[in-house]
């Protein structure tokens, strides 16, 4: 059976931890190896500083270093992908966040709204991406915006996303849908087929999204099963029926839902399902109880 043509970025993303130090500092020795991990597992690439990853709670120079620790990962999988999360309320750090992970070789980066500020108007959206694509995004470069409007405030409507598009054919490469909403995600496809990239950040939604011309997904989950999310993709462009390697995804996104935030959780199952180091998270996170750390190991091993 011949298989769907997919765009040069599609695949399976995971939306990084970053691991951290007893001090609370970057890992930057953990980072190649953990991608590494991620890779071995059937991660096509990942996003650095996402959600996930912390993002926020990250200086600038910090970012910057871990940036150039995960290039590493590529002496071993040449091929793995890297995006940067380079969304800041502040349009010059936001522009030299987006110039350096390009300089770096990055393919993309995925960029939060100005998240501060919660009523902006559409043209002020434009305005500040405007500025971001042109002064820092190369011709042939990707930027995806990130769209999670119930933790950033804001988000990306149809018409700004066509705006952008309109204005930037290339460089507004699509966006990474995290807004848990399935009308949008079929008005998406819908409107713009494949001519928007589209990342699905829910990981129910997955089959969903990809029904509706979605290039693959960028989700937290991802860290911890990443493969079987690369049977329902792998399914999916080859015609063949997802439904049941959906529903066991669903379940497992499900189960884990009611241990939110995630960078601690999967962080704690990290370390014990894949034997990675016990990485703490940046307050305001706060670790993961002990009590609910047994109840996911125990309930997770059952499914």
């Amino acid at each position: 059976m011949t298989e769907m043509k997919r765009h040069p970025l599609s695949g399976i993303y995971a939306a990084a931890v970053t691991p951290l130090k007893p001090d609370l500092s970057p890992d930057v020795a953990a980072i190649a190896p953990f991608l590494a991990l991620l890779a071995s597992r059937g991660c096509d690439g990942a996003l650095i500083f996402g959600t996930t990853g912390e993002g926020p709670s990250f200086s600038p120079s910090e970012r910057a270093d871990v940036w150039r620790a995960a290039l590493k990962v590529r002496d071993e999988y040449p091929n793995f992908r890297l995006f940067a999360g380079t969304g800041t309320p502040s349009l010059g750090e936001t522009i030299d966040l987006t110039k350096l992970a390009f300089d770096l070789g990055f393919e993309a980066v995925v960029t939060l709204p100005p998240y501060y500020f919660r009523k902006a108007s559409e043209n002020g959206l434009f305005n500040w991406f405007e500025q971001v694509i042109r002064k820092a995004v190369p011709l042939d470069g990707h930027l995806f915006g990130y769209h999670i409007p119930s933790v950033a405030g804001t988000g990306f409507s149809l018409d700004l996303l066509e705006r952008l598009k309109n204005s930037f054919p290339t460089q507004f490469a699509g966006i990474k849908d995290s807004s848990h909403d399935e009308t949008f995600m079929r008005t998406l496809g819908k409107k713009f087929g494949t001519d928007l990239i589209i990342f699905n950040g829910t990981d129910t939604d997955f089959t969903l999204a990809l029904q509706n011309h979605a290039a693959g997904c960028i989700t937290a989950l991802a860290n911890i099963i990443s493969p079987e999310l690369k049977e329902i993709y792998n399914l999916f462009i080859q015609s063949k029926d997802t439904s049941a390697a959906q529903a066991k995804v669903s379940e497992q996104r499900h189960l884990l839902e009611k241990y939110q935030p995630f960078p601690p959780l999967i962080k704690a199952m990290l370390a014990r399902l894949y034997h990675q180091p016990r990485w703490q998270v940046r307050p305001p996170l706060v670790e993961l109880s002990k009590e609910d750390e047994e109840n996911v190991i125990r309930e997770f091993a059952l499914e």
